[in-house]
């Protein structure tokens, strides 16, 4: 039976999430309105336009938000030189596919964007497809980029896929369509509030989790 492995990119393979946050910190900054780190690294793993809404409030002006974007965009990418994967992240997909798992990728990430992450995991070999923000008309914490990553593996039905993620809103978006949540907390979340967002296990990276692989929802 085929399974479907999903991985969040930012912050579960590669370690960006803090070069996003600096990135869009600049960029409300630059447009006058200014917003802490913390603040903004809470709520990465968003689709952009929810978390602008989380930080300028629903009712947000749209030029300031494509402004904002823009700005983010450019900053960003600045920063492709360097983006390192987090430990172990290329040896988990291929030992996880080496298991028989279909390995997609799930980011809000594109062009170019895309591509610098995906040399930094440096295993193209074994993935599969990408699943991104733009094939869904509802980002994370809603079920669709998961439902959406399981078709592109086949159609796997929900109980054989696990979606390994970093934020509260992969936890959700996976609980909410019926596949396994495996949590790492290297993009800078505890794992309480993991556990707490409906994670099945917690791992410290890519590498740990690879550790546990035989024990793990990969391994059963």
């Amino acid at each position: 039976m085929t399974r479907a492995a999903v991985f969040d990119v930012d912050g579960t393979l590669v370690d960006s999430n803090y070069l996003h946050t600096a990135a869009w910190t600049e960029a409300f900054r630059q447009t006058g309105h200014p917003v802490t780190g913390r603040d903004v690294h809470r709520a990465l793993g968003l689709p952009g336009h929810d978390l602008l809404a989380r930080l300028l409030g629903e009712e947000h002006d749209p030029d300031l938000a494509d402004t904002l974007r823009a700005a983010h965009k450019t900053l960003y990418a600045t920063h492709f030189e360097r983006l390192r994967p987090l430990p172990g992240a290329a040896d988990l997909l291929r030992a996880v596919a080496d298991r028989g798992w279909r390995v997609v990728l799930a980011t809000s990430a594109d062009g170019e964007e895309l591509q610098a992450l995906r040399r930094a995991i440096d295993a193209d070999d074994v993935i599969a497809g990408t699943a991104s923000a733009d094939d869904v008309s509802e980002g994370k914490p809603a079920p669709e980029p998961v439902h959406h990553a399981r078709s592109l593996a086949g159609d796997v039905p929900p109980e054989q896929t696990v979606f390994v993620g970093d934020s509260v809103w992969d936890m959700r978006a996976a609980s909410r369509a019926g596949a396994t949540p495996v949590g790492v907390t290297c993009g800078g979340l505890a794992a309480e509030e993991l556990w707490a967002a409906g994670a099945a296990e917690v791992h410290a990276d890519p590498a740990a989790l690879l550790d546990a692989l035989s024990v793990s929802p990969f391994g059963r």
